[in-house]
């Protein structure tokens, strides 16, 4: 099993999650963040507009998606086809387990 986390700059969880409901991926976890990277935030006139405020953090979107190993280049391609920017990251998921039931690892998604 795989967990897939995406940070985007821009807001294409909509997209995405549309993707992925195409190849069968069912769980999806997104959510908001604030975060610095090769995105510059953009300016904010402050003081009635006479100042301009480079924030040092700037919104994030991130997605996080469990699948099996065989899935991964599916999930990726889904999400690089439907958004521009952003960054991908794939982690290995040793054990998972259904709180309500027994099911155990890939079971569970």
């Amino acid at each position: 099993m795989l967990k897939i986390e995406t940070i985007m700059p821009e807001n294409d969880i909509k997209a995405i999650s549309d993707a992925l409901k195409k190849i069968q991926v069912g769980g999806i976890t997104a959510y908001k963040g604030w975060g610095r990277g090769k995105t510059i935030a953009h300016e904010i006139h402050a003081s009635k507009g006479t100042e301009i405020f480079t924030p040092e953090f700037s919104e994030r979107y991130i997605i996080e998606v469990i699948v099996a190993n065989e899935k991964k280049n599916q999930v990726i391609e889904a999400i690089r086809s439907n958004s521009k920017f952003g960054k991908i990251f794939v982690s290995d998921i040793v054990e998972a387990f259904d709180i309500q039931t027994d099911k155990k690892d890939e079971q569970t998604i």
